[in-house]
């Protein structure tokens, strides 16, 4: 595969996931276009999660029994549809419905990762695989500044229609920049339904799926408490910043786009273990160093900037492992695989920040720093304890 190509694959993985991002800048926005409570535009975002979430289960495993090419060119082609409908909705109601569409259709990231692994050698996989994860990391953390700046000159409307118009431009390249691939024979005969059960029964198959979505789910899980979190620390008493505090914090995670690719040439290397292992520790080492964010001042800010830098690298460096170690399971049922990994993921990012809430209004801090630290220590405990023979 042509480094030519997996740029545009890197890029296509940026406008997806930051379609996911992008209305999180613009709620204000949208809430005085629309004459609604603020509150009630929090439907928007809300709306786009529970449509990606539901995309994942219902699309993503399509990547199996289709050919890529076209089914890249239909979800981008009605991810842009949804995007300008949203552009162009007169309230709040068709907002909300059309956002629902726009995260059903914004899956193409997760189509893409499945396909890049299928187009290149072995040894080049994580290479690859890091530097698509290189763009969602841009697109996730661009989507937010983009569309308040945008939002800002010409309106809330404005970052949906410019958005639809990039997707819709991506879909007509895919279209022939990607090449033909053929569905294994055995995923083009199974029906629909049969194909959705798949995930769940391939976590009951293989030992190490479940562990990869338990390193997943743990890290995540963290990563989620403690970003949920640090908005409430930040614009608290101990520190007292604004609402952009956290934005700035979050750019220094810029810095994971210029790792991952390394560390995908390690994962090809050394194999995921020995990378799980390290980014496993560095979790734990960021809870230790976050903690220190709870004194405040210059020196618990930068307690705070270091330690969420060294918890994306783990993130990141831990998902490039983890997807190299699942898609070597079952080539033919990588998409069926992707859901099933993305979902365990996903359900640990909402049990975090669900508790990590909780824990930061009884007790405060520490306790969110002790709870990215104690799923990590059940992954590792798992990761360092032999498994006994059939």
């Amino acid at each position: 595969m042509s480094r030519r190509l997996v740029a545009l694959l890197a890029l296509a993985c940026a406008v997806a996931v930051g379609n996911l991002y992008f209305p999180q800048a613009i709620g204000p926005m949208i809430a005085a276009g629309l004459d609604v409570p603020a509150d009630r535009a929090a439907l928007v975002v809300t709306a786009t999660q529970l449509g990606y979430t539901a995309g994942m289960v219902l699309l993503v495993p399509l990547g199996d029994r289709f050919r890529h090419r076209p089914l890249l060119v239909v979800v981008l082609s009605l991810s842009g549809l949804a995007l300008l409908a949203a552009g162009c909705a007169p309230g709040l109601p068709p907002l909300a419905a059309a956002s629902a569409l726009v995260g059903l259709t914004t899956v193409a990231a997760q189509i893409i990762s499945p396909l890049a692994a299928g187009l290149v050698a072995p040894d080049r996989q994580g290479e690859v695989l890091g530097t698509l994860l290189s763009g969602s990391t841009a697109g996730m953390l661009l989507a937010r500044t983009f569309s308040g700046t945008l939002g800002e000159w010409l309106g809330w409307r404005a970052p949906y229609l410019v958005a639809a118009a990039t997707a819709l431009v991506l879909a007509a390249v895919m279209a022939y920049a990607v090449p033909s691939t053929t569905p294994a024979v055995s995923a083009t005969r199974r029906s629909y339904p049969t194909l959705l059960a798949e995930p769940a029964r391939l976590l009951r198959a293989e030992p190490e799926l479940r562990r990869s979505c338990l390193y997943q789910a743990a890290v995540f899980g963290g990563f989620s408490a403690a970003w949920t979190c640090l908005a409430l620390l930040l614009t608290g008493p101990v520190y007292g910043f604004g609402a952009e505090a956290v934005g700035l914090l979050a750019l220094v995670g810029a810095a994971t786009m210029v790792c991952t690719p390394f560390v995908g040439r390690l994962v090809d290397r050394r194999g995921p273990g020995p990378v799980n292992l390290v980014c496993l520790l560095g979790v734990l080492v960021a809870a230790a160093v976050l903690a220190a964010g709870a004194t405040g001042g210059p020196l618990g800010l930068t307690a705070l900037a270091a330690g969420t830098l060294l918890l994306d690298i783990a993130l990141q460096s831990g998902t490039l492992a983890n997807v190299s170690r699942v898609y070597a399971l079952r080539p033919d049922s990588r998409g069926r695989l992707t859901t099933a990994y993305m979902t365990c993921s996903y359900l640990g990012g909402t049990a975090g920040s669900w508790l990590g809430v909780r824990a930061y209004t009884a007790f405060g801090w520490p306790a969110v720093c002790a709870l990215i630290a104690l799923p990590a220590s059940v992954a590792l405990t798992r990761h360092l304890t032999p498994r006994r023979p059939r």
